[in-house]
C-alpha cells in the first residue's frame, strides 16, 4: 500500500466528502478548514467568509488502487470551478474551489490535468 494525501475544497465540505468517501481506494477522509489565516479555525470563525479558508476535504487514498488523475477526474466532475465563490445553494469565499497540495506532492499532474481540462 501506497498512502497519499489530496485536499480539495469545492464547495461545502459534507457532500464532497460523501463523493470521495465511497470511491474505492479511499482509505479515509478528513473534513476542515484551509486556507486562511487563523490557525485551528471553527465554523463560527469562517462562516462570513472574512478568515480566507476554504471548506475543504483532505482525502487519504491508496495510490495503488485509486491514481491521483482519478481523484481530480473527480473533484473537476462534481462541482462548477467556474462558479465563484459558490457551490449550489453555498455562497461565500469559503465555498470556492482549490486544490491544495505541497511542494513535493502531485503539483505537476493537477497543472496537467487543470488545463487539460479547461481546453477541452
Amino acid at each position: 500500500m501506497h498512502k497519499q494525501k489530496a485536499i480539495f475544497a469545492a464547495g461545502c465540505f459534507w457532500g464532497v466528502e460523501e463523493t470521495f468517501r465511497t470511491l474505492p481506494g479511499v482509505i479515509e477522509t478528513r473534513v476542515g478548514y484551509t486556507g486562511g489565516h487563523l490557525e485551528n479555525p471553527k465554523y463560527e470563525d469562517t462562516w462570513h467568509g472574512k478568515s480566507g479558508h476554504a471548506e475543504a476535504v483532505e482525502v487519504s487514498y491508496d495510490s495503488d488502487k485509486v491514481s491521483y488523475d482519478k481523484l481530480l477526474e473527480i473533484f473537476w466532475k462534481n462541482h462548477n470551478p467556474t462558479t465563484k465563490d459558490r457551490q449550489g445553494p453555498d455562497v461565500g469565499t469559503q465555498y470556492r474551489s482549490a486544490i491544495f497540495y505541497d511542494a513535493t506532492s502531485n503539483t505537476p499532474i493537477a497543472l496537467v490535468v487543470f488545463y487539460t481540462q479547461l481546453y477541452n
